[in-house]
């Protein structure tokens, strides 16, 4: 932890102050600016022999890094790119732009001289298309643009291979003023051209496509735009530049009045048709309802499938207010009959995001076949809430963050220093992020947790200004600064802030996982079993939880606890253990005594009175007898998932098939076991873009808008749910934006902006 040197006594920091200061002392302004731009001018050198080898970008090969220095005290004062080509120099904060700029748009005369369109002598003449860089970052605008008579374009000239505007010159000879400047260059290109067409007619280059070929072009442009819901506009199919694409690629101009109704409309039933099917051929199903939570906007009605499969069902629109829960009691049971029709039993259950005591509790005791369930990702945010309303410990040291960021945010000296030494040691200059006047910190967890984060790693640079001889004055005239000097001298409060970022950071990656693995109900109680091995690992690192911490937990697992936890654990193949004599059985050591009776009753509940017995005895077989361990292992078998890296089982379907095959002789049991196995113990699953809801929200919730939008969204949570996509385009956008920004991690330490520094 960065606050090591930090001690909790006013007496030790004093002693410690003059070695601090020394240091601080010791290197000035300009040895702090030298230190930082070296260290970015190593970083480029790195990075641009990684690209000359072939591990890079294409234009490090022509970019060179150079390290300018004060003539009079010999320090570094700017690191700039020089182009190897053209020894023109720019500022290096943006290699990828001066790139751009400079060589791919035809400044550079001597790249465009090696690129394979040979331009005429002329052409070493700065580009009439783009401005020009001078060694300053500056630009030069030509005032006029020369052109040629009609007679003499030569459209070539405007066209390369790849049909991209290339660099015009104009050749010697009498010259024409074209009023529009230089945006009158393309369009006069293309009037010659269509002359020289109309004086000798030839006929066309580009092979013609079939009417086959074109229907499936334009089937898979529907798929894709209805897939992307809403996050590709429907008006954008007839953007100029996008009916230029499908013209020059041989394509009939498209419609978005077209798509919107009638492909649409054929789309949407084809996946209905496919997911009507799937529901069919399935003997019961589970439905999950997300979005019931304050706020939201939407409610998705989604079918699990005992395969594995789901498959969205419908939206609900809501208001963003609180939904009573007889309202939501509604919304199930007619989703619920508009599947089953007259056979409600198909419906083994309902996994929802809210309402477990009120609307879940009800629709079981009407349908006692029913395995009603909350959803465990909102669970273990339910606790992250506990924390902040019940735990001292998290109260203070919020409070004592935001004091401190309120102090170093709005004091304009100690603000300068803290982004001074920021730089220094991290490279970047931050301010510390508040949580907004208006948010509560038990309903938005994530403004709390990200306060949190910047105080811990900006600790050093908030004890450098603390012993700052400039910020002396500041931090004595007060009684708040000295309050804030002496807290952020006590070793005591930073192990408080770390052991407070560390318990929410340690829920927080649980439920992450949940979220990704899809949590079945069997593996509720291993999940809360972890949990409370790691805060007991927690409180014994950190030793401030006092105990309350284990209260808080217990607390909230009896809340979000279902007996089905205990008897899908027991049923589930899966975690079958091996005893000393070879056998797999059933883990009942790991149960209660009550978790053991929860099993009984919940069997008994599932089946009719006459098989209760019957199926009481099954469950002591299984107890004594388990899985023959062939069978067992077969289960269990485990392999490494290709995309993440870690161990997977092989066949989650296994665990239900064993009970439906090798298994059959227990008639009863087996019955409970298949329903119990593959339900979802969480709501996560299909998540509908902002731009979708804005679109709805947008037209006052008209009746077009929702039927276009229930369309969209089912074509295309469907197809995610089939490809096991379960990520939106934002959050795919935000990981391609950190790619590029990591691209090399070297960057993100030596592109800093040297005005800052």
């Amino acid at each position: 932890m960065a606050t090591t040197n930090n001690t909790p006594t006013t007496a030790s920091a004093q002693q410690q102050q003059p070695e601090l200061t020394a240091t601080i002392d010791a290197l000035s302004p300009e040895e702090l600016t030298a230190k930082a731009l070296n260290k970015r001018f190593e970083g480029l050198m790195t990075v641009r022999t990684k690209a000359v080898k072939g591990k890079g970008a294409w234009y490090w090969t022509h970019l060179e890094p150079i390290l300018v220095r004060n003539t009079d005290s010999g320090l570094p004062k700017a690191v700039k790119l020089r182009c190897s080509l053209c020894d023109a120099v720019f500022s290096a904060s943006n290699p990828s732009r001066t790139a751009s700029e400079h060589l791919k748009r035809g400044t550079c005369p001597n790249f465009n001289s090696s690129a394979v369109v040979n331009p005429s002598p002329s052409s070493s003449s700065p580009s009439h298309h783009h401005r020009k860089r001078n060694s300053f970052g500056g630009a030069v605008a030509p005032r006029s643009y020369n052109v040629t008579p009609i007679t003499v374009v030569d459209p070539s000239r405007f066209c390369s291979s790849a049909g991209e505007l290339s660099q015009y010159s104009a050749p010697p000879g009498p010259h024409l003023m074209l009023s529009g400047g230089k945006d009158d260059l393309a369009p006069l290109a293309m009037l010659e051209d269509s002359v020289k067409k109309l004086k000798s007619p030839t006929p066309s280059q580009t092979q013609s496509l079939t009417r086959l070929q074109i229907d499936s072009a334009l089937d898979s442009l529907s798929d894709w735009v209805f897939e992307s819901c809403g996050s590709v506009s429907l008006s954008g199919l007839e953007h100029p530049k996008f009916r230029a694409f499908l013209t020059g690629v041989g394509l009939p101009i498209v419609s978005k009045r077209d798509f919107a109704t009638g492909r649409l409309d054929a789309k949407y039933e084809e996946a209905r048709a496919e997911s009507e099917s799937r529901i069919r051929d399935a003997m019961f199903f589970q439905i999950a309802s997300d979005g019931w939570r304050s706020g939201e906007s939407l409610v998705s009605l989604i079918v699990n499938l005992p395969n594995g499969m789901s498959l969205y069902r419908k939206a609900v629109m809501l208001n963003g207010g609180d939904v009573p829960s007889n309202y939501a009691e509604e919304v199930l049971l007619e989703t619920v009959k508009g599947i089953c029709g007259n056979s409600p039993q198909r419906c083994v259950g309902v996994v929802s995001d809210r309402f477990k005591s009120k609307a879940l509790r009800s629709l079981e005791g009407q349908h006692q076949w029913m395995v009603n369930l909350s959803c465990q990702f909102q669970g273990l945010n339910s606790l992250i809430k506990d924390f902040v309303k019940e735990l001292p410990l998290l109260k203070s040291v919020s409070q004592n963050c935001v004091r401190l960021a309120k102090f170093i945010n709005n004091t304009a000296q100690i603000r300068n220093a803290h982004c001074k030494y920021q730089l220094g040691e991290r490279g970047e200059a931050i301010m510390l992020r508040l949580p907004p006047l208006h948010c509560s910190s038990s309903s938005n967890l994530e403004p709390l947790f990200n306060l949190l984060e910047d105080v811990l790693t900006s600790a050093r640079a908030i004890q450098l200004v603390m012993h700052d001889e400039a910020c002396k004055a500041v931090l004595m005239e007060d009684h708040t600064a000295r309050e804030v000097t002496e807290m952020v001298g006590d070793q005591g409060f930073w192990n408080e802030v770390e052991a407070v970022h560390a318990l929410i950071k340690l829920v927080k990656d649980i439920a992450r996982r949940i979220e990704e693995e899809k949590l079945l109900v069997g593996q509720c109680l291993p999940l809360w079993d972890e949990l409370r091995a790691k805060v007991k690992d927690w409180d014994s690192k950190f030793n401030v939880g006092e105990g309350h911490v284990d209260e808080i937990v217990e607390r909230r697992f009896n809340k979000c606890y279902h007996p089905a936890w205990a008897a899908a654990f027991i049923l589930d193949p899966l975690y079958l253990i091996r005893d000393s004599t070879g056998k797999y059985l059933p883990p009942f050591k790991c149960l209660s005594s009550e978790q053991e009776k929860d099993v009984d009753r919940l069997i008994t509940r599932l089946v009719s009175r006459d098989e209760a017995h019957i199926a009481l005895m099954e469950l002591m077989k299984w107890r004594t007898e388990g899985l023959d361990p062939m069978y067992a292992r077969a289960v269990q078998m485990k392999e490494r998932d290709p995309v993440t890296g870690k161990m997977r089982i092989a066949n989650p379907q296994s665990s239900r098939l064993v009970w439906e095959t090798y298994l059959s002789e227990f008639r009863s049991l087996g019955r409970v076991a298949v329903r119990l196995i593959f339900l979802h113990a969480t709501t996560c699953g299909y998540k509908c873009n902002s731009s979708l809801l804005k679109l709805v929200n947008s037209r006052g919730r008209s009746r077009a808008a929702t039927d276009l939008a229930q369309k969209l969204i089912f074509i295309s949570a469907n197809s995610k749910f089939e490809r096991r996509d379960f990520s939106s385009e934002e959050d795919r956008d935000a990981e391609l934006l950190a790619m590029v920004d990591g691209d090399d991690n070297l960057l993100n330490d030596v592109l800093v902006d040297t005005s800052s520094v």
